[in-house]
């Protein structure tokens, strides 16, 4: 079924912003599925209605900077503390104490944070691609820099602001079909490649094959050819201040947690045995768009997850 058939929307104020929001199954149990950059409440297209069926009433958020959402110009109103006070609000408005958060991308990095700062508000944690990291000792992009080079694209964002974002904004179409790519893996010419993520505006790369349907494409398109992409790219630029922010966090999280890989993602896997207590893995044969590559069995696994969670 249609997301936008499935799904009512409304403006929802929070935190002195304002969030477009998607839901669908009022009346349920309470889950909020945050999306990744560059992305949209559209990503969760395939979930919503399995999760509907099952009781849960989806809350599904374009995410600050994101869609018909608020754009603060600010860098700084983009780091985990705005953040994580904008799921509160979200939570304060629908007058709900507890809920369930599924995030993919930087949306389960904000998940992350979000369990070690307000824990008493998940009732449990279902995450995608992005593991989560214990607080570095260095500055990660200052060490991304050294390691990886000025060219990488998280340190290109810091370090030349809005640079790769502008020329974004100059062929969203390109970059997005750029960026949602799944199946180059299989490519030799994919291995062999030299495309980097901030020269996405520059050429057709064409590897491996477009991650969903023209059609769908065309909503993303749509949104950051009206948007731009110097807001969500912001998420980016507070790296380095959250860094700073967490000094102290207790870095131990304990919400039980489904945490779903894609084999050939791009971000690494990391072992999280002594940081995530209540963990569960799985990892599904896709790359880095995991729910929208293998939705249903994306969708199998969280249903018998959250199954075993309410004890159904």
């Amino acid at each position: 079924m249609n997301f936008f058939e499935i799904c009512t929307s409304k403006i929802v104020p929070t935190n002195g912003i304002e969030l477009e929001v998607f839901e669908a199954g009022k009346g349920g149990i309470p889950i909020i599925l945050c999306h990744g950059w560059p992305e949209l409440a559209f990503s969760w297209r395939f979930q919503i209605q399995s999760l509907v069926e099952l009781g849960f009433h989806c809350i599904v958020p374009n995410l600050r900077g994101y869609g018909n959402s608020s754009k603060p110009n600010k860098v700084s109103s983009y780091d985990v503390i705005s953040l994580s006070d904008d799921l509160n609000g979200l939570l304060d408005y629908y007058r709900i104490s507890r809920a369930f958060f599924m995030g993919h991308d930087w949306g389960a990095w904000l998940l992350w944070y979000y369990a070690l700062l307000h824990k008493e508000r998940i009732l449990g944690l279902i995450n995608l691609s992005v593991p989560f990291r214990q607080r570095e000792k260095t500055d990660p992009i200052k060490f991304w820099e050294n390691v990886l080079g000025k060219d990488f694209y998280i340190v290109h964002f810091n370090n030349r602001p809005n640079v790769a974002a502008k020329s974004f904004n100059k062929n969203p179409r390109r970059v997005l079909t750029n960026l949602f790519r799944t199946d180059h893996w299989l490519s030799e010419r994919s291995k062999n490649s030299n495309y980097k993520i901030i020269k996405s505006a520059d050429s057709d790369y064409g590897l491996g094959k477009l991650a969903m349907s023209e059609k769908e494409l065309d909503v993303f398109v749509e949104a950051f050819s009206n948007g731009g992409f110097e807001a969500p790219c912001n998420w980016y630029r507070n790296i380095s201040r959250n860094w700073r922010l967490s000094e102290g966090l207790n870095q131990v999280i304990e919400t039980p947690t489904l945490m779903i890989f894609g084999k050939y993602d791009m971000v690494p896997q990391v072992d999280m045995a002594k940081s995530v207590k209540n963990l569960e893995i799985r990892t599904l044969d896709c790359g880095h768009w995991i729910q929208q590559e293998r939705p249903e069995e994306t969708n199998n696994l969280i249903t018998e997850w959250l199954r075993l969670r309410l004890q159904f």
